[in-house]
């Protein structure tokens, strides 16, 4: 997935896949106007179809690996 580089608001918790209802982690902004949010898996799985008529993407998929940060004080 391209990753789009402009603001955007970042997907929160509350934010769910339109295909299965999990936490969604990529909008896709349709070149025909209006979004859709799509979990990882469900990204993954249209991707050819929506790199046809996405106007953005915002892959914010990252965050699934990502090491949450620790603080020096809790140790």
């Amino acid at each position: 997935m391209t990753t789009v580089l402009t603001p955007a608001s970042p997907l929160t918790a509350a934010d769910r896949c339109d295909r299965c209802g999990a936490q969604a982690y990529l909008r896709v902004v349709l070149m025909s106007g209006g979004e859709l949010l799509f979990c990882a898996h469900h990204g993954r799985k249209f991707e050819p179809e929506l790199k046809k008529i996405a106007a953005e993407i915002q892959d914010e998929t990252e965050r699934l690996t990502a090491v949450p940060a620790t603080n020096d004080e809790e140790r």
